[in-house]
């Protein structure tokens, strides 16, 4: 058998999401189910395929550094990690596959797990891409949770062209700047 790394092992993964977010989030500003097509945006959706919503939804949970444990209705993304922008898209899109490898390491730096204890082989690395996804799915969720409420605050929040970045950028910038912002 062939020893494989800890991040291919993970790439294999197929994160979950709550369902709840199928329809409010992920069939509004998505092809989910069906991946980026020339109608896509005709469609009015912003993204091609799922996951590109959920690294948007993995960002704004990681940038706010909150998480939400997922509920037991919930159902699996679709896609395994590895295939996640990997290839240039209809939309003139240019592959993305260094994406995977920032989350990756951002999954390992907000996980808490033994790296020494994984390398004696006191914990196994099954284990340890269990708590990576955990982490992942649960800052994934709060993004997706955000984005709803957003959504409800304002039902055309996501339509601007820097809709998802906005929140994003809301989360890197300091308290004094928010601040002079809401002063505008």
């Amino acid at each position: 058998m062939i020893n494989q790394s800890l991040y291919e092992k993970w790439a294999k993964r197929n994160p979950r999401f709550e369902i709840k977010y199928e329809d409010s989030l992920l069939r509004l500003f998505t092809d989910y189910g069906i991946g980026a097509s020339e109608t896509t945006t005709s469609k009015g959706k912003v993204f091609g395929a799922g996951y590109e919503l959920y690294i948007v939804a993995f960002f704004i949970g990681l940038y706010s550094n909150r998480k939400r444990k997922l509920d037991n209705n919930t159902k699996i993304l679709g896609q395994p990690i590895q295939f996640w922008g990997n290839l240039d898209s209809k939309k003139f899109r240019k592959a993305y596959p260094r994406l995977r490898e920032y989350i990756f390491v951002a999954l390992v730096a907000k996980t808490d797990f033994d790296f020494i204890a994984l390398e004696k082989g006191e914990i196994k690395e099954d284990e340890v891409i269990k708590q990576l996804i955990n982490t992942m799915e649960e800052y994934a969720n709060y993004g997706f949770y955000l984005m709803e409420e957003k959504l409800e605050e304002n039902s055309n929040y996501f339509y601007k062209n820097t809709g998802f970045l906005d929140v994003i950028l809301a989360f890197t910038k300091s308290d004094k700047q928010n601040e002079e912002l809401e002063e505008l």
